[in-house]
């Protein structure tokens, strides 16, 4: 594997970004893995491993960028009213949609420079905070985004003007939306209204929810791991992707 972590310029500053990729064979189709809420750490640089080693150029960066340097937390994060938890809640908390988009849209113009990056469709997910993200990517570039997929999205449905349930339809590539039955963020009301939306949105793509789990049920170092349905996550995520990328 090739791994590295850089910089990539956005109209904010430098977005810190890890990158990897298979030592053999490429160019690769660019994929974006978003972040949760308890932001970038060894976890989630392993998830992104596992998602190259198939044959992707994945691209993880630190949402977080615009707060500074200092944006990467300790274990304690997890720990509501942790000083870590607080820490990170005063930055989680000021995030909005439009500027991750021109964050993408940075990401996508610098992996078209890349020779190890395969040029054409793109894939993004997210996971927590970041499945509006992806699927509002979906819709703002209709035409490079050709898979998206949100693992446990929180409040994809809201009053907020960018909230993502209101653009499923400008979405041309393939959308996955990932559920747990078990989710405060997402409750079963939310999720039983999103679906209907989905459906008539004319979006292609399907919502499943996954039945006995909680929140953060793919990530292996959180309590609520749930390894079967951890498993089903990749196997959904990357047919997803050899359907739309490759």
């Amino acid at each position: 594997m090739i791994e590295k972590v850089l910089d990539i310029p956005t109209r904010d500053g430098g977005i810190e970004t890890f990158i990897c990729h298979p030592e053999r064979g490429g160019p690769y189709p660019p994929a974006l893995l978003l972040m949760d809420a308890p932001g970038i750490r060894e976890e989630l640089y392993d998830m992104a491993r596992r998602l190259a080693t198939v044959g992707y150029y994945v691209l993880l960066p630190n949402l977080y960028y615009r707060a500074g340097k200092d944006t990467k937390y300790g274990a304690d994060v997890l720990t509501h009213g942790s000083a870590e938890h607080q820490r990170m809640r005063a930055v989680r908390t000021k995030m909005t949609i439009p500027p991750v988009m021109d964050d993408i849209a940075a990401l996508i113009a610098y992996a078209d420079q890349q020779r190890e990056s395969k040029k054409g469709p793109v894939g993004v997910h997210g996971y927590c905070m970041s499945g509006p993200y992806a699927l509002a990517a979906a819709a703002r570039y209709p035409d490079r985004i050709a898979a998206a997929a949100s693992f446990y999205g929180t409040w994809l449905v809201s009053d907020a003007v960018e909230s993502p349930h209101l653009t499923l339809g400008k979405a041309k590539g393939e959308l996955y939306i990932s559920c747990a039955e078990h989710d405060d963020l997402a409750p079963p009301d939310m999720v039983k209204e999103l679906k209907k939306l989905f459906d008539a949105s004319g979006a292609r793509g399907e919502l499943e929810v996954h039945p006995t789990v909680h929140h953060g049920f793919a990530f292996p170092q959180r309590w609520c791991y749930d390894k079967p349905a951890a498993e089903r996550h990749w196997e959904r995520l990357i047919a997803l992707y050899r359907r739309n990328l490759g």
